[in-house]
């Protein structure tokens, strides 16, 4: 069997997935973001996931032909590489794994370990892709100064276009009445104490205004179609570059794909990104989503195997039911 492991910032979520194509066993567990709580974090996360779902299989870590950890921020803090190294390894009790960025994760997914870019807007944002045994990453820099598209950079504009419109700026439409009902404000003023008070500026709660945004674009309101266009337009540009790093042929088919919330919010975001990349170069093959990226990591830990999975068992994993562990509507 093959294990998958797709960590974020509000759960991880664990799968094994047989020889054969079939889900064995998924369960879900805690974030493994650990930059605000300690790296410790990791070690406890896994261990206690590894073993839940060997006990709703019936197996051991032993009978795990390779897994596949993916874990937010992975190599972006190189020194903690070693440390979460280790986690993996305790966790499954043997070396035959692979650690990596859970943008791998999205990407295996939503293209089956194929050739293509996929893009992920949750709370933040990245393009991952492979080709030719070539990878690239794009985006992926933090809400500070990146991570343009994503849920919590929507939430961010909606907030500024609600209080321009709230005193004038700009003329109120759909977004200022959703967001008032949405956070139930008696004042327009109160948001002030919402969000930067009560939230403390909770990065999870302003990347889930984005569905607003989304609600609001899809009444009609000009300002947040704006803002939807923008994404679009930003996320665009990373698999555009993703595609020149990865040396796709301007002939051949790019197939690109997506996954996070952002593009569960509402038909419109799908609808901007998809007119957006036919726009930019005609060789796009929009696809949709196979698989969530939990049972992408098991598929990419085949892959990295000896023996990955078999066309007949990829096209039984692809026409089963997709497995979830529940909406994670803004992760990354």
């Amino acid at each position: 069997m093959f294990l998958g492991v797709d960590g974020g910032g509000t759960k991880t979520a664990f799968c094994l997935v047989t020889e054969g194509g079939e889900v064995a066993a998924q369960v879900r567990g805690p974030s493994t973001d650990y930059f605000s709580v300690g790296i410790d974090l990791v070690g406890r996360v896994l261990r206690d996931g590894v073993a839940a779902l060997c006990a709703e299989a019936g197996t051991t870590p032993d009978g795990v032909r390779h897994a596949f950890f993916g874990l937010p921020t992975y190599g972006e803090a190189s020194g903690d590489i070693p440390t979460l190294q280790t986690a993996a390894r305790d966790a499954l009790g043997h070396d035959r794994y692979t650690c990596g960025n859970d943008m791998v994760c999205g990407w295996a997914g939503s293209l089956g370990g194929a050739d293509g870019i996929n893009v992920v807007s949750g709370t933040g944002s990245i393009a991952y892709g492979e080709h030719d045994g070539r990878t690239a990453r794009v985006g992926g820099w933090g809400e500070l100064f990146g991570d343009e598209g994503s849920a919590y950079w929507i939430g961010i504009r909606g907030l500024a276009r609600f209080s321009k419109m709230s005193d004038g700026r700009l003329a109120p439409g759909p977004l200022h009445t959703l967001v008032r009902e949405h956070l139930d404000l008696h004042d327009d003023l109160d948001l002030v104490d919402v969000v930067l008070n009560r939230w403390q500026g909770d990065r999870s709660r302003i990347a889930a205004l984005s569905r607003v945004v989304v609600a609001a674009a899809d009444q009609g309101d000009r300002h947040a179609g704006e803002i939807l266009a923008e994404a679009a337009r930003e996320l665009v540009d990373t698999v555009d570059t993703a595609r020149v790093r990865l040396g796709f042929p301007d002939d051949r088919p790019v197939p690109v794909s997506h996954s996070g919330g952002v593009f569960t919010a509402g038909s419109s975001i799908v609808d901007t990104f998809h007119k957006e990349l036919e726009g930019r170069h005609a060789a796009y093959e929009p696809r949709d989503p196979l698989h969530p990226p939990h049972i992408g990591a098991a598929i990419y830990a085949a892959k990295l195997s000896a023996e990955p999975l078999g066309d007949t068992a990829l096209l039984r994993l692809r026409s089963a039911p997709s497995p979830s562990l529940g909406e994670d509507d803004e992760e990354q």
